[in-house]
């Protein structure tokens, strides 16, 4: 299991919560909450060891587009960064009205 941390700057604010995913084999869970300040803080809650470059390329692609200011939790259990970018995806949208 290991747990990591990226921060991004923001340029938005995040007005309401969303929830998409579920963590079961090969999945995983994305929380978005809205955040103060300047800037969005990611937690990668993960049971495979060792990826942590990868998680950061895929981070830093949506964060390269989503700039609202956001704590996120990520809870996975083996997820590919496709399905990784995917909920990250998901989780935006459910945030629209």
């Amino acid at each position: 299991m290991e747990k990591l941390t990226f921060v991004y700057p923001a340029r938005t604010v995040l007005a309401s919560r969303a929830h998409v995913g579920v963590v079961a084999s090969g999945d995983l869970e994305v929380l978005l909450e809205p955040a103060d300040g300047r800037e969005s803080r990611v937690t990668v809650t993960t049971s495979v060891d060792g990826f942590g470059v990868a998680w950061k390329s895929v981070l830093d692609r949506f964060f390269a587009r989503f700039t609202a200011a956001t704590e996120v939790e990520i809870n996975d259990f083996g997820a590919t960064p496709g399905l990784v970018m995917l909920r990250l995806e998901q989780a935006v949208e459910a945030l629209q009205p």
